[in-house]
């Protein structure tokens, strides 16, 4: 199958075929990453990956329109990665600091695969870092986390539309004491000079027995009764950049916590036509955990080993 100039998202817009010197180009870019640099662990795994699963033909160019949960902001938008795409997310990294002086930080290494049209699936394993002001320290695993995106409409005159249903499971020694499911619902609409999206997500359970400290979900992944957030993002296509900022208020799932108010910005760059990058930063207005935050991340994007369907 040719490749696709413009449709990155399934059902989104018209589809062009490109002419074959731009067609080529991309593969050609994409041999320079078939060797990653070192990365650690992390870029073991992605080389293994590469070198390991057949690709199918995948236009990746425009990752860094994707905006997912946590890179680098929390909105996200309102669609789902292509069919038979998968999107491997190389430790997402959030580093934390208190207004007390108490550090943490989280990775969650993450898989997503478009199994269906407008549905993603995705799996991730947060794992959390707390340093307290005493001198106490832990590192351990912080759940499982699973969830399902289904995109309800492509965008019109109305806004693209879309169900989240999620799950933290109770795996490791920093997880809940139980599993918390919740359910999200996004819009997004693009206007000529920007995009918008709102996220409203709802988390079922009682609060967790274990301190928050210990036993809460990774700083990646947080525990909250109810989040609203609204975004704004502005695309430069020609630079392969996104420009993106928040505001996004929740309740802590202990409702004797207060209300947390969190500002944030970032930004998403395609490094290569399977390679996207991020970076960002904010500061929690008010809440228990009140002081800033820098969150860092990489994505490779691979395709299922089948061919689509003529």
């Amino acid at each position: 199958m040719p490749a696709r100039a413009c449709a990155w998202r399934e059902g989104v817009g018209s589809t062009l075929r490109a002419p074959v010197v731009l067609r080529t180009l991309p593969v050609l870019l994409m041999i320079s990453f078939l060797i990653p640099p070192r990365l650690g662990v992390s870029g073991l795994f992605s080389a293994v990956t590469l070198l390991a699963v057949p690709l199918a033909p995948l236009s990746a160019q425009t990752d860094y329109y994707n905006t997912d949960a946590g890179r680098p902001v929390r909105v996200e938008d309102a669609y789902a990665i292509e069919r038979r795409a998968v999107e491997l997310q190389m430790a997402p990294f959030r580093l934390e600091r208190s207004r007390g002086g108490s550090y943490r930080w989280g990775i969650e290494p993450e898989i997503a695969v478009g199994l269906l049209p407008r549905t993603q699936v995705e799996v991730g394993f947060p794992l959390a870092h707390v340093e307290g002001v005493a001198g106490r320290r832990q590192t351990a695993l912080a759940g499982i986390e699973a969830s399902v995106l289904y995109n309800l409409n492509a965008e019109t005159r109305l806004p693209a539309l879309a169900i989240v249903a999620d799950v933290i499971l109770p795996v490791g020694a920093m997880a809940p004491d139980k599993a918390y499911p919740s359910l999200k619902a996004i819009a997004t609409k693009t206007l000529s000079w920007a995009r918008f999206h709102v996220n409203g997500q709802v988390t079922m359970g009682d609060a967790p027995i274990a301190p928050a400290t210990t036993g809460s979900a990774a700083p990646t992944a947080e525990l909250s009764r109810w989040l609203v957030g609204v975004a704004v993002d502005r695309t430069l296509p020609l630079r392969s950049l996104l420009l993106t900022a928040e505001l996004v208020t929740s309740q802590p799932i202990d409702a004797t916590e207060p209300t947390a108010w969190d500002v944030a910005g970032g930004a998403r760059y395609q490094l290569s036509p399977r390679l996207a990058v991020d970076g960002g930063g904010g500061y929690r207005l008010s809440g228990s955990d009140a002081g800033w935050f820098l969150t860092a991340g990489a994505a490779v994007s691979l395709g299922l080993p089948w061919s689509p369907r003529r």
